[in-house]
C-alpha cells in the first residue's frame, strides 16, 4: 500500500511468497492505468450526463437520486455552494536548515549533501508497468529474455524489499539511480539533488510520507531490514509506483539486507500488456512473481478524460448499503486523524473509505489511488451520496490521487483530512486539485482489492 494516504500496501511480501492475485476489470480496454498512480487517467469529469444510457442504468440512477434526498435529509445538511478553492488538504514539510526548495523544481531537496556523485542525466521516462520479484537474487538472462518480450519498451533490475522507515513498514527501491530515474513520475525524476543524494547513500521518501509522518528535509530517519542504519533524508519525491514511499542507491538497499537484483521494473505498451505479463509469468524462475503495476482501463466520452475502469453502465452500490455505508462514515465524524490508520477509532483519508463501505459489507482496497479504479466516472452534475471525489495533491507526481473524500449530497463531502484534526464534514471541493469522481461497482472494487493486498 502507498503510505501517501497511509498504511502500507502489501504486496512486497505477498509477491516474495508468492500467488500475488491478479485485477481483472470489465472489458473495453483503451489504456493503461498505474494501480496506486493512475498516471494521465482521473481528471475532472465535469460535463453533463452521458448519451444512451440503457433503461436499467437509468432506473438505477432515479434510485439513488432518491437516496440522495434521503441521505441529505437524514444528516440534516442544507444545500451549500461547494468549494471551487484547492484541496482542503494543505500542504506542508518539515525542512531542515540546509533543505530548500529547488527553483524551477517541485522537488524538495538537500543542497549541503557533503557528497554528491555523478548521476546520468534524464533523457526520457517510462511508466512502470509491470515488476518481477522474487526473496533472492534474480538470474542474469531473464533481463535479456525480458526484454526481447514484444511491447517492452524499457527494463531495469533493482531491489526490492520492505523495511521499517522510523518505525513504519513501507516498500523501499534499491536503484542505479542514473538508469531507474527514467521510471519516476516526471518532476522527481527530473530532479538531479534527489538523485545525486541517492547516489551518495540518502533516502528520498514520498511527498507525503515526508508531511504526514513529519519526517525533517535535511535530518535522518532510521532504516532497519536485516540491519539498522540512519540514513540522511536527502529529497521529497514521489516515485508514481504504487507501494513505494522510499528510494535508495542499490548499495545502500543491499548493506540493509537486501537481496541484490531480486526485482526487475518493466516498462509495457498498451497493446502488448496482457501478452507480456503472461510471457514473463512463463520466464521467471520458481519462487519468483509477476506484479501487474497496472490496469487496463476504460476511455471515457471525448473531451472528459478517463476515470476508474468500466463503463457508466455498470451498476452501482444497492442503496441499503449506501444508505449504512453513509451511516457508519457519519459516525466517525469528530474521531481523529492518524496516518495509516483504518478504524475504528481514528483514520486516514482512505482508511475512512474502506471502513465506511466494510461496515456494509463492500469489499475495497486500502489506498485512495486503488479506491479511484473501484468504478467508473462520475460527471460532478450527476453525484450522489456514497460517491468518491479524488484529489491530486502531491507536486512531486501531479497526476498521483493522494487524497479521497466520500460525497454526502446537497454539496457536502465527510474526509479524514490530515494530522492534528478530526473527520469533518465540510462542503464539496471542485478546486485546481480535484481530480474527479467515482461511482463504486461492489465487484469491481473486490477484484482491484484483491489484486492490490
Amino acid at each position: 500500500m502507498h503510505l501517501t494516504d497511509g498504511g502500507v500496501r502489501r504486496f512486497f511480501a505477498r509477491a516474495i511468497r508468492g500467488g500475488v492475485p491478479r485485477v481483472s476489470l470489465p472489458a473495453g480496454v483503451a489504456v493503461l492505468a498505474a494501480l496506486g498512480t493512475l498516471t494521465g487517467v482521473l481528471v475532472a469529469v465535469l460535463g453533463g450526463a452521458p448519451q444512451g444510457q440503457p433503461d436499467s442504468v437509468r432506473a438505477n440512477h432515479a434510485v439513488r437520486h432518491a437516496t440522495a434526498s434521503t441521505a441529505a435529509s437524514l444528516f440534516g445538511l442544507p444545500p451549500v455552494q461547494p468549494s471551487t478553492g484547492n484541496s482542503p488538504v494543505a500542504p506542508g514539510l518539515t525542512l531542515g536548515a540546509s533543505a530548500r526548495l529547488l527553483t524551477g523544481s517541485a522537488v524538495p531537496a538537500d543542497l549541503r549533501l557533503p557528497k554528491r556523485p555523478y548521476v546520468a542525466p534524464l533523457r526520457q521516462t517510462y511508466q512502470a508497468d509491470m515488476l518481477i520479484v522474487a526473496p533472492r537474487t534474480l538470474p542474469r538472462k531473464l533481463l535479456a529474455s525480458v526484454s526481447r518480450l514484444p511491447g517492452v519498451t524499457a527494463a531495469e533490475r533493482i531491489e526490492a524489499v520492505r523495511m521499517r522507515i522510523n518505525g513504519s513498514y513501507t516498500a523501499v527501491l534499491g536503484v542505479d539511480p542514473s538508469m531507474f530515474r527514467s521510471f519516476a513520475a516526471r518532476p522527481t525524476a527530473a530532479s538531479n539533488a534527489l538523485w545525486e543524494g541517492v547516489a551518495g547513500g540518502g533516502i528520498a521518501v514520498s511527498y507525503t510520507m515526508g508531511k504526514l509522518d513529519k519526517i525533517t528535509l535535511g535530518g535522518t530517519v532510521q532504516a532497519a531490514g536485516r540491519t539498522t542504519k540512519r540514513l540522511p533524508v536527502v529529497a521529497f519525491g514521489t516515485l508514481g509506483i504504487g507501494g513505494v514511499n522510499a528510494v535508495v542507491s542499490d548499495a545502500t538497499a543491499r548493506s540493509l539486507g537486501a537481496p541484490a537484483d531480486n526485482a526487475i521494473v518493466v516498462s509495457v505498451s498498451s497493446s502488448e500488456f496482457t501478452s507480456d505479463v503472461a510471457a514473463a509469468g512463463r520466464l521467471i524462475p520458481r519462487g519468483a512473481s509477476v506484479e501487474q503495476l497496472v490496469a487496463l482501463v476504460t476511455t471515457g466520452p471525448s473531451g472528459s478524460g478517463t476515470a476508474g475502469a468500466g463503463s457508466i453502465s455498470l451498476t452501482g452500490v444497492p442503496s441499503k448499503q449506501i444508505d449504512t455505508m453513509l451511516r457508519a462514515a457519519m459516525s466517525r465524524e469528530g474521531m481523529p486523524y492518524v496516518w495509516g490508520a483504518a478504524g475504528p477509532t481514528s483514520f486516514d483519508c482512505s482508511g475512512l473509505v474502506q471502513w465506511s463501505f466494510a461496515q456494509a459489507g463492500i469489499v475495497m482496497p486500502r489506498v485512495a489511488a486503488d479506491q479511484a479504479l473501484t468504478g467508473p466516472a462520475v460527471p460532478v452534475s450527476q453525484l450522489e451520496p456514497g460517491d468518491l471525489l479524488f484529489y491530486h495533491t502531491d507536486p512531486t507526481a501531479p497526476t498521483y490521487i493522494s487524497h479521497v473524500a466520500i460525497y454526502l449530497g446537497n454539496g457536502w463531502m465527510i474526509q479524514a483530512p490530515e494530522p492534528g484534526e478530526n473527520v469533518e464534514v465540510v462542503p464539496a471541493d471542485f478546486g485546481t486539485e480535484f481530480a474527479g469522481a467515482v461511482r463504486v461497482n461492489v465487484s469491481q472494487a473486490a477484484a482491484v482489492a484483491a489484486g492490490v493486498a
